[in-house]
């Protein structure tokens, strides 16, 4: 879940749903489950990071449109670490997917754009696993509700509606090969 949430499929909260539920069930495996959320959101950001640095800053701009590629541009120039922090702490509706492309097809350092993201994810996984905690009866008690389940039968529809065209602007955002012009 965690490798989906983080790539160019469309999964707000997944993560993050998945990890309060199991932690609000079982609170001693929050760590466990905080590790999982972490290693699972950096190997899609991974991902994500091997298809944008391979399609450039034009691929990743053809698919966010210019006008969100310039704003994000200007600001992972000035403050490329803070935008991937803010990113990874944020909730929908922040434009993740597209600060970590535009990172990568920027040619930010991959080592320092994972360990930011798993630092930064750990401590939203953290947070979350101590709400959940906190709160984990009202939580389960909405959770087993006919109404929760329905919406999230309608989230995932969604999600993977949603996933699908995501995946099909990125495969159309690869830059194509030209064959080389024949010499006479």
């Amino acid at each position: 879940m965690g490798i989906m949430d983080s790539s160019f499929l469309f999964l707000p909260f997944g993560n993050d749903l998945l990890v309060i539920a199991l932690v609000a069930r079982h609170h001693d495996g929050w760590p466990f489950y905080v590790l999982s959320a972490v290693c699972g959101s950096t190997v899609g950001v991974w991902l994500l990071d091997l298809v944008a640095r391979r399609v450039g800053e034009r691929g990743v701009q053809k698919i966010a449109g210019r006008w969100q590629f310039a704003r994000l541009k200007r600001m992972i120039e000035k403050k490329g670490g803070i935008v991937l922090i803010v990113g990874c702490l944020s909730p929908p509706p922040f434009p993740f997917t597209m600060a970590v492309a535009t990172t990568s097809a920027l040619g930010y350092p991959r080592t320092k754009l994972l360990g930011t993201v798993a630092a930064s994810r750990a401590i939203r996984f953290v947070i979350l696993s101590f709400l959940a905690i906190k709160f984990g009866r009202a939580i389960l008690h909405i959770m087993n509700t006919d109404a929760f389940r329905w919406t999230m039968v309608l989230f995932i529809i969604l999600c993977l509606a949603a996933s699908a065209y995501s995946a099909a602007r990125w495969l159309r955002g690869r830059p194509t090969r030209r064959p080389a012009a024949a010499t006479t």
